[in-house]
Order: C-alpha cells, then sequence, then structure tokens
C-alpha cells in the first residue's frame, strides 16, 4: 500500500483573487522532510455547450502565458458563494452570451496535478437560449461554432490546444460515445 504523506506545515507565499502559490513541507515515504510548492485554488469549472444536433458553441480568446489565440469551450474559476451548477451558467453567460435551460455535470478532473490542487467540474449545457454576455473588462471573446467533426479535426490538428478544452471533449465524447462514434 502507498503511504500517505503527511503535511508538516503549509505557507501561502503570494495571493491574488485567483488563487494562491503555497509552499508545503511534508514527510517523504522514508520518514524525512520534503517541499512542495503549488497553486492552490478554490477549482474552475468548463462548459461544453450543445447549440444543436451536432453543433458546438467555444470561444476564442487570447491567452498572454502563451501569446497566442486559443479556441475553448467557456469556463473559468470558482466564484465565492457559488455552486458549480452556479458557476457554469454564469460562465457560460458572461463568456459566451448563451443560458443553458439544462445542465448536467459529466465529470471532475485536476487539469495539472503536479502544480496545482485545483478541481475542475465539467458541466454539458443544454437547450440554449441567446443572450447578451458580460465579459470582464480584461476579457474578450468571439463565438465560434463547431460541428463534432470540426472540433475532431480541430484538435488533431493543435487548432484547439487548451488542455482543458480537450479534457471537457473527451469526457463530453465518452459519456456521448454511442452517438459520436457511429
Amino acid at each position: 500500500m502507498i503511504k500517505q504523506l503527511k503535511t508538516l506545515t503549509s505557507v501561502v507565499k503570494y495571493r491574488n483573487p485567483y488563487w494562491e502559490y503555497k509552499f508545503d513541507t511534508y514527510t517523504l515515504p522514508d520518514g524525512t522532510a520534503g517541499e512542495y510548492h503549488y497553486v492552490s485554488t478554490p477549482g474552475s469549472v468548463m462548459i461544453v455547450p450543445k447549440a444543436g444536433i451536432d453543433e458546438f458553441v467555444l470561444i476564442k480568446q487570447f491567452r498572454v502565458l502563451n501569446g497566442r489565440e486559443s479556441i475553448e469551450f467557456p469556463g473559468g474559476g470558482m466564484k465565492p458563494g457559488s455552486s458549480p451548477g452556479e458557476n457554469a451558467e454564469n460562465e457560460l453567460i458572461e463568456e459566451a452570451g448563451y443560458r443553458p435551460g439544462k445542465m448536467t455535470l459529466l465529470g471532475q478532473h485536476n487539469p495539472c496535478n503536479g502544480l496545482t490542487n485545483e478541481i475542475c467540474n465539467v458541466f454539458l449545457a443544454e437547450n440554449l437560449a441567446k443572450t447578451s454576455s458580460r465579459p470582464d473588462p480584461e476579457e474578450e471573446f468571439e463565438e465560434i461554432i463547431m460541428s463534432v467533426k470540426e472540433i475532431i479535426n480541430n484538435i488533431n490538428k493543435g487548432v484547439i490546444w487548451d488542455g482543458m478544452t480537450i479534457a471537457a471533449w473527451g469526457m463530453y465524447c465518452f459519456s456521448h460515445r454511442s452517438k459520436i462514434f457511429r
């Protein structure tokens, strides 16, 4: 059986409105002390918005850390006081300008378990109603509608390269495999 590591100390080195940079010490399997540096977040959501039988809503935005545009499903960090479902609905309205008629949790994943403790809740949004988007002042989005085939081709070509979007798409495909892979 793998030993569970015990945290000895946990220190926040930096905090902003979105995440904390933390430094922990813990016991290694041999009993000595080790250290771990990571980003701690309250979690995130990602939404796979189904706009029709074979159409999905994605957004294009500029990603500063990568210095390029990214085509993604709408999503964002958890806001204090809201449930994952409420947060997902708000992010869908904010980024894409759609209100969902039905939201279904597809699952959860950690986007990068060596660097963060973040858990992303992935939702399928159906029966969409167009409304006005409400982006944050520092955000700008362009709506893109793609078919299943276009999403798969764009992932294969590296046009869609965002890991959280690819994970969300995989969760959708797995849960709807009889409809996707006929």
